[in-house]
C-alpha cells in the first residue's frame, strides 16, 4: 500500500488565538459505536460556553475501487438517519485498535466481493468537526479481483459498476450527496489531473461521461 505523497505544511496554516478550555464534562450517553459528552468549557473568547460531542468508537472507512476500464463500483442501500436510499462507495468503520487498511480490505470484500493488489490510501477527513471527533480514512484500491462477498445481517446491498466519469458527475450534482463518496471521488479526478494515476487510467477518469 502507498499512502499519498507528503506536502510540505504552508505557513499559513499554523494555528491562532487561544484554544478551548475544558471545566467539567459529563457522559450523557453511551452504545457500543458512539458516546455524547456534555462540557462546561471557556471558548477561545474567554467566555464560559455549553458543549456536546459525539465520539465515534470506529473510524469511518472508504473505499474507491476503480477498475482497469475506468469503472467504479458503487453500493446502494437505504440509510436510516435521513430515510433515504443512498448510492455511494463501498463504506464502514474500523475499530480504534484497529489497522484502517485491514478495515478497508474488510468493507471492500463484504460489500461488493472484490479485493486489490493495490491500496493506496488517498485521504484523511474529519467528518464534521463542529460537534463530533470522527475521523474517516479513505483509499483507493487498484488491480481488482472476485473474491466472496459477506455483507452484514442489516444490509440490504444493490451493487453498480459505472463510469468514472458518471459517479463522479452524479456525485457533484447532489444525486450521490454521501461526503465521503463526493469527497473521494473529487480526491481521485484530482489525482488523474495531477498525475498521480498511471497515464492510462488517468485519462479514463478524465474521460468525458457523455462521450
Amino acid at each position: 500500500m502507498t499512502d499519498k505523497p507528503a506536502r510540505p505544511k504552508p505557513e499559513w496554516l499554523q494555528a491562532h488565538g487561544t484554544p478551548w478550555t475544558v471545566v467539567s464534562e459529563t457522559t450523557v450517553y453511551d452504545n457500543p459505536w458512539i458516546s455524547v459528552t456534555e462540557y462546561q468549557t471557556i471558548a477561545p473568547t474567554g467566555q464560559p460556553a455549553l458543549y456536546g460531542k459525539v465520539s465515534f468508537k470506529n473510524r469511518a472507512i472508504g473505499v474507491v475501487p476503480l477498475h482497469a476500464d475506468g469503472t467504479v463500483t458503487l453500493v446502494g442501500q437505504h440509510r436510516f438517519p435521513h430515510a433515504s436510499y443512498s448510492w455511494e462507495i463501498p463504506e464502514g468503520g474500523a475499530s480504534l485498535d484497529e489497522d484502517p487498511l485491514d478495515g478497508a480490505k474488510r468493507e471492500l470484500a463484504e460489500e461488493v466481493g472484490l479485493e486489490a493488489g493495490d491500496w493506496r490510501r488517498i485521504l484523511t477527513m474529519e467528518l464534521s468537526n463542529s460537534i463530533t471527533d470522527e475521523i474517516c480514512h479513505g483509499y483507493l484500491a487498484l488491480d481488482l479481483t472476485p473474491t466472496p462477498t459477506a455483507p452484514d445481517e442489516t444490509e440490504d446491498l444493490a451493487i453498480a459498476r459505472v463510469p468514472f466519469g458518471q459517479a463522479l458527475d452524479a456525485a457533484v450534482a447532489g444525486h450521490m450527496p454521501d461526503s465521503l463518496t463526493v469527497a473521494l471521488l473529487l480526491r481521485v479526478h484530482h489525482m488523474a489531473v495531477k498525475g498521480e494515476l498511471p497515464a492510462d487510467l488517468a485519462r479514463l477518469v478524465l474521460a468525458d461521461p457523455r462521450s
